[in-house]
């Protein structure tokens, strides 16, 4: 499976993050908290989000969307703030039509959250990022109830 350069938000050096792990991912220079963004696809899902023990950020997009592409920087804004506690992974679905079918995804963007295997959350649409987080905290916060 393929890895990430991410950026420090800390420090600004650059980290190699896997798309799988134990634990979550830290900065080799400073130790931060470095923000967990990868890719996906219908043969890596299942390793990347449903197995995976952080919660996932899962956002179902298209090349082709503009509405995808306005919200990726905002998505990639809540995993930063959100940085140890919540996964991002992206899932082109036109590369990846067996996910699309399975999640029956109509509208792109698409964004779940997953928590231990399961979808807890779901919603369509572009949001900011402050709206974006609220929605994420509160399917976590729901979903641990």
């Amino acid at each position: 499976m393929a890895s990430n350069i991410v950026a420090c938000p800390a420090c600004g050096k650059r980290n190699r993050v896997p798309a799988t792990a134990t634990g979550t991912p830290a900065c080799g220079s400073c130790g931060a908290r470095v923000p967990w963004i990868v890719d996906a696809g219908d043969d890596t899902f299942a390793e990347v989000a449903e197995r995976s023990t952080t919660p996932v950020l899962v956002d179902l997009w298209a090349q082709w969307c503009g509405p995808c592409r306005a919200v990726s920087p905002a998505l990639e804004q809540v995993a930063t703030q959100l940085a140890g506690a919540v996964k991002l992974v992206k899932v082109d679905v036109d590369a990846a039509p067996a996910l699309s079918r399975r999640f029956d995804v109509r509208a792109v963007p698409t964004l779940m959250v997953i928590k231990d295997g399961k979808v807890v959350a779901r919603q369509s649409g572009a949001a900011p990022a402050s709206t974006l987080r609220r929605w994420v905290e509160q399917s976590l916060a729901t979903s641990a109830a």
